[in-house]
């Protein structure tokens, strides 16, 4: 990217949400080379118009917070000189699959989307008892499928074992605070009047026919069961709800402002010196590229990161995540959205409170991902 970021592009993406996609209150956040070249926010945090949205506003941004876990989880494993490539066994005994790799699990290639066995999404040591005997949906290592909740506990119980800290903790200890990010896993009740309320998006026509909603709403598929267990938390006015702010659960439960995210990926990028090389490296290295068991597109993972798909020529088949071939990141359902763009020096996050019903990035975010690059 030779030519500096045209920002009147960004602004005319970001309200055009509001004048023709019926956005409520958001703010975005794009960074260059270590600086906040651009920060806006408009509208509100309640239908009500009772507080307006600022750069300031936190709101719930669901798996985004997976990116944020992700990290956790790397930088627990270095500081305890352990590595992506040993064995979950070796600080989780009763973990079921004895010869899988943290790497292998942080790409979503191990099969334990899906629970058959019911806990509760509130119980930790429940929800751990159920994948500690759960049989592979597939056979491991054999395929790939995004994990959307189950992920959240290994990950947690993992950090819990090597760090004897919850992983909401130790990412503020270890990455937030020292980075002076807004953004918890695990929100404390003194920033609780800062929160946007969410609403739910509507379903139309063209995602009722689309393969992953035909099979989310299958009673029994695999990918129903994956986004059901474990039990809880399934319904935005849920997530509105201070209990949830502070569960601290790290596959959908993060709450903070675009300026934190998108600080977050200038470090996660390299752009602010901050993570390992060894660290950055496992962010934007695939590990796995093929049809998703539960997305129902072709995805492709480093550890803990998505990045986009190449085709057979080496050629992205989509601009989720910048330009350039080495963007990473991690969409929410709803529509946030944050990434890095390591080639260009460049991070973006967007946050909001009006959903959708994608758990891909849709046009809102997308749109002005793509006036970055004008």
């Amino acid at each position: 990217m030779k030519k500096p970021m045209d920002v009147a592009q960004l602004e005319n993406a970001f309200q055009n949400n509001f004048k023709t996609r019926g956005e409520l209150g958001a703010s975005v956040s794009v960074w260059k080379d270590g600086q906040e070249i651009a920060s806006l926010a408009a509208g509100w945090c309640e239908r009500e118009q009772e507080r307006k949205w600022g750069v300031e506003t936190l709101v719930p941004f669901y798996s985004v917070t997976k990116g944020l876990a992700a990290a956790t989880v790397l930088v627990s494993l270095e500081r305890n000189d352990l590595s992506p490539e040993d064995l979950i066994v070796s600080v989780w005994p009763d973990f079921p699959q004895k010869a899988a790799t943290f790497a292998e699990l942080m790409s979503h290639q191990l099969g334990l989307a899906a629970l058959d066995d019911v806990a509760d999404v509130f119980d930790h040591d429940a929800v751990i008892a159920v994948i500690e005997k759960q049989p592979a949906n597939w056979r491991p290592k054999s395929q790939h499928g995004y994990h959307p909740r189950t992920i959240g506990f290994i990950f947690e119980e993992i950090v819990r074992r090597i760090t004897g800290k919850t992983l909401g903790q130790v990412w503020r200890a270890d990455i937030a605070d020292p980075l002076g990010l807004e953004a918890w896993i695990g929100l404390p009740e003194e920033q609780f009047d800062r929160v946007a309320r969410l609403y739910p998006g509507r379903q139309n026509k063209e995602d009722l026919e689309s393969g992953f909603y035909k099979e989310l709403h299958r009673e029994g598929s695999l990918v129903r069961r994956s986004f059901f267990s474990p039990r809880g938390l399934h319904s935005v006015r849920e997530m509105s709800d201070s209990q949830a702010w502070q569960a601290g659960l790290p596959a959908m439960g993060g709450i903070g402002t675009a300026h934190a995210l998108a600080k977050f990926y200038q470090a996660a990028c390299g752009a602010l010196e901050f993570f390992s090389n060894e660290i950055r490296q496992r962010m934007e290295t695939v590990l796995v590229t093929g049809n998703d068991q539960i997305l129902q597109t072709r995805t492709s993972f480093s550890c803990g990161f998505q990045l986009d798909p190449l085709d057979q020529f080496g050629r992205k088949e989509r601009h989720h995540y910048g330009l350039s071939r080495r963007g990473f990141g991690h969409p929410g359902a709803g529509g946030s959205h944050a990434f890095g763009d390591p080639e260009n020096g460049m991070s973006f996050a967007y946050v909001m409170n009006q959903m959708e019903l994608s758990p891909m990035p849709g046009a809102k975010s997308l749109e002005m991902v793509k006036a970055m690059y004008l």
